[in-house]
């Protein structure tokens, strides 16, 4: 390592520019480096999604299925090579077909076993349809109210992503509305629902969800829930470098609101990045998650049959999401901000993202 770094030392700075060879790399004879956006000798699809200035993910599409734009957002639904078949919105990915369980066993999952014997479910957004399978695993369930505000988008799922749902809109507990999730939440009489699962797109400046994302409306969620209700929300990305963004913000606001509330992690691989989820309980005598028994998780999964049927959470996966590390344990316990409609915080603006784009 020693000899490598004096090697480089004497050696001329490579410029980033179209005569430069030395930005692309061969790997059993598969290109990658700068070629691969300037190669004249291929005719390629490419998702390209620029997170902020200076970073971007490209994947490579084999198919493109839908493109096109509701009312609300820019709707794609792509075949790439890496990840398979990919839900993206305003040039964001929403989920893949290669990992997407991991997300939705992650975001479901917790709160339903912690609840007791949960009832009634509301959900909003999750127009893929895949939150609703999660959550019509659990046999206690008698009715789950889904509310996502596109109906092109939860159509295009169906009909181009129909893993996603599984069959869940069939299930005769389920209720699938197409409006405003916030609205459609208010209309309930208070005390309705024992679980309220937030999975909407990010709080995107200029996106359609990030007044979901304040204390007026998890005052709303509260009234809502049943005295021993839970809530939980996805809440953007939490690796070291990002989870200050939204995570811990999220975080600090249920907690202006809620009297038990836990932030937890998992990795989800399309995403490229370790995800954040905040849960909240209006109980604070209910055990918090962290801390609840990798034997008492496994055995109410059993109770309710879920301990086969779940790809990816059990007690083991349980206790690694509630155990994020120290410097993650330090951005929640400092946190300070608080989220309001009048003082909103972004993941960023929906006009700093790209989308698809075609090599010619």
């Amino acid at each position: 390592m020693v000899a490598a770094e004096d090697e480089k030392k004497d050696a001329p700075a490579a410029k980033a520019d179209d005569n430069n060879t030395n930005t692309t790399n061969t790997n059993n004879g598969q290109k990658y480096g700068k070629d691969i956006f300037n190669a004249n000798d291929k005719n390629e699809t490419w998702y390209h999604e620029l997170i902020e200035d200076g970073l971007a993910l490209s994947y490579r599409v084999d198919q493109v299925y839908h493109r096109g734009k509701s009312e609300f957002q820019e709707i794609e639904v792509v075949q790439t090579t890496p990840f398979g078949r990919l839900l993206v919105t305003d040039g964001l990915m929403q989920s893949s077909e290669c990992d997407e369980v991991v997300y939705h066993e992650a975001l479901v999952h917790p709160a339903m076993t912690l609840h007791e014997n949960p009832k009634r479910v509301f959900i909003a957004g999750g127009g893929e349809g895949a939150t609703m399978r999660e959550v019509l695993r659990h046999p206690s369930v008698e009715e789950c109210v889904m509310v996502d505000i596109d109906g092109v988008l939860v159509e295009q799922c169906r009909e181009h992503c129909p893993f996603y749902n599984d069959n869940a809109y069939d299930d005769p507990r389920a209720k699938l509305v197409i409006g405003d999730a916030k609205k459609g939440l208010e209309d309930y009489p208070e005390g309705s629902f024992d679980v309220i699962v937030m999975d909407l797109s990010d709080p995107l400046d200029g996106g359609p969800c990030y007044q979901l994302y304040t204390t007026s409306f998890y005052e709303t969620a509260k009234s809502k829930l049943k005295p021993n209700g839970i809530l939980v929300t996805q809440s953007g990305c939490a690796s070291v470098r990002d989870a200050q963004f939204v995570w811990s913000p999220i975080h600090n606001t249920l907690k202006q609101v809620f009297d038990n509330v836990s932030g937890y992690t998992m990795c989800v691989p399309s995403f490229t990045s370790e995800w954040g989820f905040n849960i909240a309980s209006l109980d604070p005598a209910k055990p918090n998650l962290r801390e609840k028994g990798m034997n008492e998780v496994d055995e109410r999964l059993k109770e309710r049959k879920l301990d086969t049927a779940l790809q990816f959470y059990d007690s083991i996966s349980h206790a690694r999401m509630f155990s994020p590390p120290k410097q993650l344990r330090k951005l929640l316990a400092e946190e300070t901000r608080v989220m309001t409609v009048e003082n909103p915080l972004f993941m960023c603006t929906t006009d700093t993202h790209v989308g698809l784009f075609e090599k010619k």
